[in-house]
């Protein structure tokens, strides 16, 4: 019996960690997770406070039933947390799923610049 027709019996997915790639550019980082198979529906995204954590399901189509020769993946669940720089602006965080690669992108918070307080005379 194929790992795929196993799952379709029991219907437990096994959980992955997603191959994920973290970049630094001038603008911000971008976060790059391999997440093959998953639809926009079965993606999740949570921050709260310092934690952001992505959760999804990949769905392959595996039915009861069907004659498997070879099989390398089935359904997955992915789940993964990342601590958030305080470098971060996270209300400005923005992410896109293309392609089996969920990108997101992590605004770098605006610098504050040292400016000096005039004081007025009453």
């Amino acid at each position: 019996m194929s790992t795929c027709q196993q799952k379709v019996q029991n219907p437990r997915r096994p959980k992955v960690r997603p191959a994920a790639d973290l970049v630094e550019r001038e603008d911000g980082f971008y976060l790059y997770l391999d997440m093959p198979g998953v639809n926009k529906e079965e993606l999740v995204v949570d921050i709260d406070d310092n934690e952001m954590t992505v959760h999804a399901v990949s769905r392959f189509g595996c039915a009861a039933g069907e004659r498997i020769h070879a099989f390398e993946f089935c359904d997955v669940e992915y789940h993964s947390q990342f601590s958030l720089s305080d470098m971060v602006d996270r209300e400005a965080i923005a992410a896109k799923l293309a392609d089996g690669v969920l990108t997101i992108y992590m605004p770098k918070q605006q610098k504050v610049t040292p400016r000096r307080i005039r004081i007025e005379v009453l």
